[in-house]
């Protein structure tokens, strides 16, 4: 086959209409047009985002939540913008579009409504920032730290390196707990039970002891022992310390500060009860005429 005619062939399958929108045919090579755009638009779209973000706000004093959630919206306006260009480009009247925007409409009355209530909550967390990238937050049964807040989900990093993926809707609806949302102190409580006739003073100098010799505890706030109450079974107290650098891993701290307890406690001979109970059994009195 000639190559002209190859080509006469290919380009009149390309022109060929598939359809009409308003009084704008759509034709194969209009689609293409259209998908090889969008693919650019979003690439564009991307690497703005990640230049706003990590280049062009690096050195101001946003904090790096800021930053991210300035990229994301910066983001979002182009890829409106540029649809909009795309579509006004390709000869698509928009205003042959007003059925589809009806049906659409209609579908996220019914079905999309997840869909657009995660949307909208995304763009409430980026202006009012409940939660930041690099936030540690606990919502439900997911502890983590925020690693990206996007247009529908956010992505929460645990500790076991598992990405878990949230809906922005559960930071607007659940209560959400922000271990970093205005300051980095946290202070974790250490409950100890020594056995009665301990020397609770002498139990007390040696918790601070063992928090002060912890090197992620602060001495400012410093640690403090609360006797909270006479147990069952022991006299209950409780060790009170402060930390910034354990809130990413408050399982560490809280092990060695056990451990430590532990270790001092059996050096100096401080006993830690453990629950008993006595046991009495009545011998049931034999009845008479069996």
């Amino acid at each position: 086959m000639p190559q002209g005619l190859w080509l006469e062939r290919l380009k009149n399958v390309l022109e060929a209409p598939l359809l009409k929108m308003g009084g704008t045919p759509l034709t194969l090579w209009t689609l293409l047009y259209i998908g090889a755009l969008v693919i650019l638009l979003f690439y564009f779209a991307a690497k703005l985002r990640s230049w706003v973000a990590d280049r062009a706000l690096a050195r101001t004093r946003f904090d790096i939540g800021a930053r991210q959630a300035a990229g994301s919206m910066v983001r979002y306006l182009i890829l409106f913008l540029g649809l909009l260009v795309i579509i006004q480009t390709a000869g698509i009247d928009l205003t042959s579009l007003n059925v589809l925007a009806g049906a659409v409409g209609i579908g996220v009355g019914f079905g999309l409504q997840n869909i657009v209530g995660n949307f909208i909550s995304g763009l409430i967390i980026m202006f009012e920032r409940p939660i930041k990238v690099g936030d540690r937050i606990v919502v439900d049964d997911v502890e983590g730290d925020v690693v990206d807040i996007g247009a529908r989900s956010t992505v929460v990093l645990t500790n076991d390196n598992i990405n878990i993926i949230v809906p922005n809707s559960k930071f607007i609806t659940e209560n959400v707990v922000n271990w970093k949302y205005n300051d980095t102190k946290v202070r974790f409580r250490i409950p100890v039970g020594v056995a009665y006739g301990s020397d609770v003073r002498f139990v007390e100098r040696l918790l601070l002891e063992v928090a002060q010799a912890e090197p992620d505890v602060l001495a400012d706030p410093p640690p403090v022992v609360r006797f909270l109450a006479f147990g069952d079974s022991a006299l209950e107290l409780e060790l009170r310390v402060w930390s910034t650098n354990a809130v990413n891993r408050k399982g560490k701290l809280i092990s060695a500060l056990n451990f430590a307890i532990y270790d001092t406690f059996r050096e100096h001979g401080v006993v830690i009860p453990f629950p008993q109970r006595e046991v009495h059994i009545r011998s049931r009195p034999e009845q008479s005429g069996t």
